[in-house]
C-alpha cells in the first residue's frame, strides 16, 4: 500500500501528472488507476511508460495496460467487459488479474498470450476510450492527451503503423472524434496535455 512518505517531484509534466495521482484516494480497492487517454497518435503509449517507469522509480508497485491489447479496427471500444472482468474486478478484490492480448501476427487480430496483472499500487490505463465514462468512478486521475492536429497525430500513427494502415487509422480518427464528443472525455479529464 502506498503512503503520503513516496517522494515528490515537480520538474516535468509527467512528474506533476504523478504528483496528483498520488494525492489522490484509491478508488479500485486499494488501486489507484490513472487512465492515459486521447486520440491516436496523440503519444499517449510513450507518455504512459514514462509515468509508469517514473513511478517503479519512486517505489510504486505499477502494471501499464494498454488499449490495443483489446481493441482491433472492427470493435475499437465494445471489449470493454473483457478488461473489466479479467483486470478491474480481480484488482478491486486484492487479486491478480489477467487478459488475453489480442495477436496481430496474422493481419487479423485473435486472441493471442495470455497477460497476468498482479496486484500494483498503481493501474496505468492508457490508450483510447481508457478514460471512458463508466470508468471514472474508478478512476484516481484522468489524463487527456490531445497531441496536436489531426493531421499530426494521423502522420505519427501512419509512421508508427505502417502506410498500409493508413484507410483504417483514418476512419479509427472519424471514429474516436465520435467517441469522445459523446464520452466527453476531454472535459472530465483532471489534467490535460497538448
Amino acid at each position: 500500500m502506498m503512503s503520503k512518505g513516496f517522494p515528490r517531484s515537480s520538474a516535468s509534466p509527467s512528474d506533476r501528472l504523478i504528483d496528483a495521482l498520488l494525492a489522490a484516494p484509491a478508488r479500485l480497492g486499494r488501486v489507484r488507476i490513472l487512465a492515459v487517454d486521447g486520440p491516436s497518435g496523440a503519444g499517449k503509449s510513450t507518455l504512459a511508460a514514462q509515468v509508469a517507469d517514473r513511478l517503479r522509480a519512486r517505489g510504486c508497485r505499477t502494471e501499464l495496460v494498454s488499449t490495443d491489447a483489446f481493441a482491433t479496427w472492427d470493435d475499437p471500444v465494445a471489449w470493454w467487459p473483457r478488461l473489466v472482468d479479467g483486470v478491474l474486478r480481480p484488482l478491486a478484490d486484492g487479486v491478480d488479474g489477467a487478459y488475453r492480448r489480442m495477436d496481430w501476427s496474422t493481419g487479423t487480430p485473435r486472441p493471442g498470450e495470455l497477460v497476468r496483472v498482479p496486484v500494483p499500487d498503481v493501474l496505468v490505463l492508457e490508450g483510447v476510450s481508457s478514460g471512458r465514462a463508466s470508468v471514472r468512478p474508478l478512476l484516481s486521475h484522468l489524463c487527456w492527451l490531445s497531441g496536436g492536429s489531426a493531421a499530426q497525430r494521423l502522420a505519427r500513427a501512419v509512421a508508427r503503423d505502417g502506410e498500409a494502415a493508413y484507410a483504417e487509422l483514418s476512419r479509427w480518427q472519424r471514429f474516436e472524434r465520435g467517441w469522445f464528443a459523446v464520452d466527453g472525455t476531454p472535459e472530465a479529464a483532471d489534467t490535460r496535455l497538448s
